[in-house]
């Protein structure tokens, strides 16, 4: 685990290596659609999870269990030929220093999928070209969830990862394939990664190495000062509220965070948290029935 430590702290360069990053799983779920072969559907998904697996994102070596977790269900909602339309739900976790807990650092659904698959065509990602919208899709939340998590690690880590997503974007933004562009809602794509690039949103990103470099890899270290640090870390987001008290980014984090919060401060050392309860209820108060759960 101190190799996943290590990681971060260099210039990330990336490189078809040989050396996986990240434990990738998708499911595809086709109840919505009227299709009696089911065949195609099953071969999309492990087309997908070869492409995914088989991948090396970056030069990094990574033991197995410092893997990143990347899991996706693809809901399809529409199937026509070639033409699938659905929605995607994305779930990335990373390991914990010192424990075998996996936190989650993205709860997302994409609600705008749509891509053209031919089955058994072979999937490919060239950094300078447009490939494929699903290669676009599976690429963009490769690197995605490679920033998320480098962020974790160290401040701004996520960088480089973020670039090559907006790279991806703007390669594919050109196809016209919704939710890719500034107009396809505030919880596309375009500004998922606009606004983690953003300087506006910067304290998002401050939180997110706070809460689990200086929080939770403390926590069997020192599992009060871990808890105190979390504290000292979420109430950063108060100044993201005051000036965009409906951020994105805002919500991008309770969806991840929320039960895990509920679950650290009912549990442990006992701190004090009556205000950071407050904060809550202010900058969050769509999870409230949850922090009605907190025992403290």
């Amino acid at each position: 685990m101190k190799n996943l430590l290590s990681l971060f702290l260099f210039s990330f360069i990336f490189s078809a290596g040989n050396a996986q990053e990240i434990n990738f799983q998708l499911s595809v779920n086709s109840d919505l659609v009227n299709q009696t072969n089911q065949q195609v559907f099953k071969t999309l998904e492990v087309s997908i999870n070869e492409f995914m697996n088989n991948k090396a994102w970056t030069n990094q070596n990574r033991l197995n269990e410092e893997r990143l977790d990347c899991s996706m269900v693809l809901n399809l909602t529409a199937y026509n030929g070639s033409q699938f339309q659905g929605t995607l739900q994305v779930q990335i976790q990373r390991p914990v220093f010192n424990t075998n807990f996996k936190t989650p650092i993205l709860s997302h659904l994409d609600k705008d999928i749509n891509f053209t698959y031919q089955e058994f065509q072979p999937l490919f990602y060239n950094t300078s070209t447009y490939e494929s919208n699903l290669v676009s899709l599976l690429s963009f939340y490769a690197f995605l969830s490679l920033g998320m998590e480098a962020d974790t690690f160290k401040l701004n880590g996520g960088n480089p990862f973020y670039a090559t997503a907006q790279q991806i974007l703007n390669l594919t933004s050109q196809n016209q394939s919704k939710g890719w562009n500034q107009a396809d809602g505030n919880r596309s794509r375009y500004w998922l990664i606009e606004t983690l690039r953003s300087n506006t949103f910067k304290e998002y990103r401050t939180v997110m190495y706070e809460y689990h470099r200086k929080g939770l890899d403390l926590m069997t270290e020192n599992p009060g000062q871990a808890k105190q640090n979390i504290i000292n870390s979420i109430a950063s987001l108060n100044r993201l509220y005051s000036r965009r008290p409906n951020s994105f980014l805002n919500q991008i984090f309770f969806d991840a965070k929320s039960d895990e919060i509920v679950d650290i401060f009912s549990d442990g050392p006992e701190v004090d948290f009556q205000s950071s309860l407050n904060l809550l209820n202010k900058i969050a108060p769509f999870f409230g029935p949850k922090w009605k759960r907190i025992k403290y």
